[in-house]
């Protein structure tokens, strides 16, 4: 299922979770690179204030970011937003391009989709501007 959102909504999405987890991209291409995070979102973008040395060396190679927060409670939703990243004033900056909440579904057994996860995706659309 498939939802737009304003960026307003993604904020008020963001807001219901206590921290999420940046993951990056590491030299070899191989492996990624984790570290906890509290994200706020300002003027369009995610912010995450003071990223370490591997992030910021991660994110000047290759900008592409995720910002996974983990659900609040068991059965939640986690929420994914996949962007490009790039580094100001000694924070992180992603530009969001795309957001899913994912949970795994109820057994799905007989299921002729094979679907085993229960997701909405979020497509992220500007504010309409007036």
């Amino acid at each position: 299922m498939s939802i737009d959102v304003t960026l307003h909504e993604l904020a008020e999405t963001v807001a219901r979770y206590r921290f999420a987890y940046l993951v990056t991209v590491r030299d070899d291409g191989e492996r990624t690179h984790v570290v906890a995070a509290t994200p706020t979102l300002v003027g369009g973008h995610l912010l995450v204030p003071d990223p370490g040395r591997t992030t910021r060396a991660n994110l000047a190679a290759r900008p592409a970011a995720t910002l996974v927060w983990p659900p609040a409670e068991p059965g939640g939703y986690t929420l994914i937003v996949d962007g490009v990243a790039e580094l100001r004033d000694g924070q992180v900056r992603v530009q969001p391009s795309r957001a899913v909440l994912h949970r795994p579904a109820p057994d799905q057994a007989g299921s002729s989709t094979g679907c085993t996860a229960d997701c909405a995706e979020l497509s992220v659309v500007p504010e309409p501007t007036s």
